[in-house]
């Protein structure tokens, strides 16, 4: 038999495809074992914490470690990191239980089981939930959360976009939980639900560009410039679904020629995003410009499959109220968010601040 016919190179590239979907699996299990593990041995160090104090880590981890000296996860911290993830998750529901029930405060007073029965399955269905991702990405999110819908958020997004571990830290420090979604849209009238509601999660308020580094008054140019030079890590803060057209994208207009700053499509809201940056004040104009470049690209650019063209302004400040009133009777789907980024002290500013010199020699006098 010919081994290298097209017939069995497709059977092999088939096999290849089980036996990776095979290896996804069998790691998701063993995942799925270990967090349960790890749930199981935080409660049981939480329970028997209260009987014999809070120097049972230390004497556990050191007489595990004697028994299973290969074994990694049964070190003094993770021990600490297993409690502190079974004491977050249920605290948590526990704590929606007696907000949430008339009779919950008298029944815990009463030390009956009611609120372990009910509490019961929806732990259940967060240990499904946390078994979908690896533990150092748990502990990033139960560690640095500051409740149980700030965990699910980052949860449920680091399954969605696969996000590596650092990429989840770098989202965690941006906040991107209070971010997300909030910026000042007209996203409910002028777009046909679900795509409305996807549209505005798109969002983001504020952006954050620390990956730029400007001076003070640096002109649009000059941010258009590093954030395409910097395209990957603008596109990891934009978010999920959106590919790079064109800079500077030329439309001609009855004899005229204007340039869109930024031309980007979404790939899960079919549809092109026209983004404008402007580094000042948002005043209401921008947001007539910007309907002007939205109208204009539905027109020559939009295919017919295509859904309507969204813009996006992202400006250094805004009054909430006053984009609202500029948003409310434009009839194309844009968002305003503000936006930062890691600015150099100006020229002036810097010259008046002391030398490392300087302050070595003050010190050396006190």
């Amino acid at each position: 038999m010919n081994f290298n016919d097209a017939q069995y190179r497709k059977w092999l590239s088939e096999l290849k495809l089980r036996v990776r979907s095979a290896q996804a699996k069998a790691a998701i299990a063993v995942n799925s074992v270990l967090i349960g593990f790890y749930w199981e041995l935080g409660k049981m160090i939480t329970e028997k914490e209260n009987i014999w104090g809070s120097k049972l880590i230390d004497q556990v981890a050191k007489d595990l470690k004697k028994e299973f000296p290969e074994m990694k996860g049964l070190s003094r911290s993770n021990l600490f990191y297993c409690k502190q993830f079974y004491f977050f998750y249920k605290n948590e529901l526990l704590q929606q239980f007696v907000g949430h029930s008339d009779s919950g405060t008298d029944s815990f007073q009463r030390g009956t089981d009611t609120s372990n029965e009910i509490v019961q399955q929806p732990v259940g269905q967060i240990i499904q939930l946390v078994s979908k991702i690896p533990w150092g990405h748990n502990i990033l999110i139960f560690s640095k959360s500051k409740g149980i819908d700030e965990a699910s958020f980052y949860i449920q997004q680091t399954i969605s976009n696969n996000w590596s571990r650092d990429v989840l830290a770098l989202q965690i420090k941006t906040d991107l939980f209070k971010r997300s979604g909030k910026a000042v849209s007209n996203f409910s009238k002028t777009l046909p639900e679900p795509q409305s509601e996807l549209a505005q999660q798109t969002l983001k308020d504020p952006y954050i560009f620390d990956f730029m580094n400007l001076a003070f008054g640096a002109r649009e140019k000059e941010i258009e410039g590093q954030l395409i030079e910097h395209i990957t890590k603008f596109l990891l803060e934009l978010g999920k679904g959106f590919a790079f057209v064109s800079r500077q994208y030329r439309l001609a207009i009855a004899d005229n020629e204007y340039y869109i700053d930024l031309l980007f499509y979404h790939t899960r809201l079919k549809c092109y995003v026209v983004i404008e940056l402007k580094n000042t004040k948002f005043i209401p104009e921008y947001a007539g410009k910007l309907n002007f470049y939205l109208s204009a690209v539905d027109s020559l650019v939009k295919q017919q499959d295509d859904n309507p063209t969204i813009g996006i302004l992202l400006c250094r400040e805004k009054n909430n109220i006053e984009v609202e009133f500029a948003l409310r009777d434009l009839g194309k789907p844009m968002g305003v968010s503000e936006f930062t980024i890691a600015e150099n002290l100006p020229e002036h500013f810097k010259s008046s601040l002391p030398t490392i010199e300087e302050i070595e020699g003050e010190l050396n006098n006190i």
